[in-house]
């Protein structure tokens, strides 16, 4: 039997097919490093094999996708000066690999299938982490926290924190009947009962931020493009003002301390400190891609030893950007700083100065919560992690695809089926321009 491209390739007819492959995806980020390759290959498996189906949509548009381009060349490139070439070569790959599925999902996939396939994917990995129920002691802070089958509670904060953000935005925006509510309730439960046992403080903290910025966004659509602008101006230099009189107030310490951090985030700006210091010795390209945190090497194994790593091995310097420094100096800072900045104001921009999108409000609120974490984590500089995925998918989708007539007459079906009279005065021929 002959199966239809379609179903493979097109985001409008793809849905089951490209649910299945972002609830694997999620399910190899979360549990690769305990089922090993086979989840890895898998992952590889639902993306990759899509190029060789439709070559000429990959091929399409190809130079929208120059600085992630660019960011994977020169992690590949650090080969020749890094301090452990063995690693970084074969780290390096797997980057570059992770992008190029990031990038077929961008092409293949919807952000509403996004987000249904986070949903299985999400809820499978948190109930076979309460199958497992682990708990870890923080040796630092003396807590004792759910892990489950994860390694610490910032990962599975993390994926408690986007089971709530894709629930709710699902919701609000996809929801299709009662059914999909019904659907909902149990995973957007279960995130919130996961986040609240690990006591992860940095992802309690973000995804409320992160929600009510997404409501903002939400409700901007009923205004004109040319009040959106100014309410977007006026409430940038708010937060600007805000974040300044916080920081100078000591309005930050009380915050930390609603969730039990201290003014050292336990112990993480004795890390970056000791990341700067690294920084030093190598800051314009860096010691080399994943080559510092390598068993053997001294300052390496003093910190494992110092926050008591005992497995010596998943350890970082808790902020992205020292992290890139570190490992690919200012060159390497400054092109993932790069990417990061051009996707939130890609999205944002399509909501704020364009036509109101709600895939623009989606990805726009996913980029905000892996900027809140940048600073605290690092999950966009490694493979196999689903904040580097999210990021490169989100980037991919700023890309602009020409419409065509065949696309063209179904927005405009689906346009007289949510009753907008607008829309058969601009069919087939460009619309006035705003006045706004």
């Amino acid at each position: 039997m002959k199966i239809p491209k379609s179903l493979l390739v097109d985001p409008e007819k793809n849905s089951v097919y490209g649910a299945f492959a972002v609830a694997v995806s999620i399910w190899a980020f979360s549990y690769s490093v305990i089922f090993g390759q086979v989840l890895i290959l898998a992952y590889y498996a639902v993306w990759l094999p899509l190029i060789l189906v439709d070559h000429r949509r990959f091929l399409r548009h190809l130079s929208s996708a120059w600085l992630p381009l660019l960011f994977a060349a020169y992690v590949c490139s650090s080969v020749f000066w890094s301090q452990a070439p063995g690693t970084t070569a074969r780290t390096a790959v797997q980057y570059f690999s992770h992008i190029a599925c990031a990038y077929v999902a961008a092409r293949t996939v919807s952000v509403r299938t996004l987000t249904i396939g986070a949903l299985v994917g999400i809820f499978v990995v948190l109930l076979y982490s309460l199958k497992v129920a682990n708990y870890s002691e923080d040796v630092l802070d003396g807590t004792v926290n759910f892990v489950g089958a994860f390694a610490s509670k910032n990962q599975i904060g993390f994926v408690g924190s986007l089971g709530i953000y894709f629930c709710v935005v699902f919701l609000a925006f996809y929801r299709r009947g009662r059914l999909s509510l019904i659907l909902a309730v149990p995973v957007v439960l279960l995130s919130a009962y996961v986040l609240v046992a690990s006591h992860s403080a940095t992802s309690m903290a973000s995804i409320p931020a992160v929600l009510a910025l997404v409501a903002l966004l939400a409700m901007s659509k009923i205004l004109s493009r040319r009040y959106r602008r100014v309410i977007f101006l006026i409430g940038a230099g708010l937060l600007v003002v805000t974040a300044f009189v916080a920081l100078n107030l000591g309005l930050m310490d009380f915050v930390l301390g609603l969730f039990g951090k201290d003014s050292t985030l336990t112990g993480r700006t004795y890390l970056w400190e000791q990341g700067w210091n690294a920084v030093q010795k190598a800051p314009l390209l860096g010691v080399g891609y994943a080559a510092y945190w390598v068993q053997g090497f001294a300052e390496a194994e003093r910190l494992w030893n110092e926050f008591y790593i005992t497995t010596r091995t998943g350890f970082h310097f808790h902020n992205t950007y020292i992290e890139a420094l570190v490992e690919l100096g200012f060159v390497g800072a400054t092109l993932v700083s790069l990417i990061m900045l051009r996707t939130l104001y890609g999205h944002v921009s399509a909501v704020i100065f364009r036509t109101w999108q709600a895939d623009s409000v989606i990805l726009f609120g996913v980029m905000v919560l892996l900027l809140i974490r940048s600073f605290v984590e690092v999950e966009i500089l490694n493979p196999y992690i689903m904040g580097s995925f999210l990021m490169y998918f989100s980037y991919f989708k700023l890309a602009r695809v020409p419409v065509t007539r065949t696309h063209r007459l179904q927005a405009l079906e689906q346009a007289k089926a949510r009753g907008e009279a607008d829309w058969p005065r601009h069919a087939g021929r460009p619309a006035a321009p705003d006045p706004s």
